[in-house]
């Protein structure tokens, strides 16, 4: 799959979920005290968990694949030239989640190769779920002591449609694509990465994302849905792309189940 997966793919995915899970472990770790929020220059919020699962997670890589780049949301490598693959990093998507103790946060982790992740490992340590895929390998779920096999639910055209948003970012742009379906529907909100794992363990049909994002925000799911038969569009009909040249932030983009899918454009 990659130089850094020295064609084992399976070894990648057990190292990269052991990394999640301690960058999860000191998240769960300030959930559980009095912790403050303080306010970046973009206006989201940031505590200690960010920056303790920060630290954790590039030592973590740091230590099992010296000199891969390693651009996260609260820190990128220093004096370093930028490779391909490199990581994609979210130590803590959904802080706002984090802040209303509601559970539904992740510790994102993406392999990045050409543009493409082929890698992701999604943790939801407070929900103890553990979504973990690589391309051409397969995708899986973690929950306790069972693990299983993902795949993408079939959409079912009699069906309503299952969309799923976000918890924290509803606008009026989605009301406007859902109002433009032409089909009756169910929406269903859910916070952070949590909304691509949602699609590809086949509770959830399409998931509009008509709003900001940044990179690290989606490859890990991504990659995890692709692993198990779903797609993310941009919305000119492309996969969603990534790189250390490319702008912060995604395109809009929508992330389904199905790409033979009709739904209305991404404006």
């Amino acid at each position: 799959m990659t130089a850094i997966a020295v064609d084992d793919a399976p070894g990648l995915l057990a190292t990269l979920c052991a990394i999640a899970e301690a960058a999860g472990a000191e998240i769960m770790d300030v959930y559980g005290t009095d912790f403050a929020a303080t306010q970046k220059s973009d206006a989201s919020p940031l505590t200690q968990a960010d920056l303790r699962a920060d630290a954790v997670i590039r030592q973590g890589l740091e230590r099992t694949f010296p000199g891969v780049f390693i651009l996260s949301e609260e820190s990128a490598s220093a004096n370093q030239v930028p490779t391909d693959p490199f990581f994609l990093v979210d130590p803590l998507d959904g802080t706002r989640e984090f802040v209303k103790r509601n559970g539904e946060f992740t510790v994102n982790i993406a392999l990045i190769e050409a543009g493409e992740p082929v890698a992701g490992i999604v943790a939801a340590p407070a929900l103890g779920e553990l979504f973990f895929g690589a391309r051409g390998v397969g995708c899986w779920k973690r929950q306790g002591a069972t693990t299983r096999p993902l795949q993408v639910a079939p959409v079912d055209p009699a069906a309503p449609l299952r969309v799923i948003g976000s918890r924290s970012h509803g606008t009026d742009q989605l009301a406007r694509w859902l109002a433009a379906l032409g089909r009756d529907h169910e929406f269903v909100a859910a916070g952070s990465s949590l909304k691509f794992c949602r699609i590809a363990e086949g509770q959830a049909d399409v998931y509009p994302r008509l709003g900001p994002t940044s990179q690290w925000d989606t490859a890990a799911a991504q990659a995890v849905l692709e692993a198990a038969g779903g797609a993310v569009l941009d919305p000119a009909g492309r996969p969603l792309r990534y790189g250390l040249d490319r702008p912060v932030l995604n395109p809009y983009f929508v992330a389904m189940a199905a790409t033979e899918l009709e739904l209305p454009p991404l404006v």
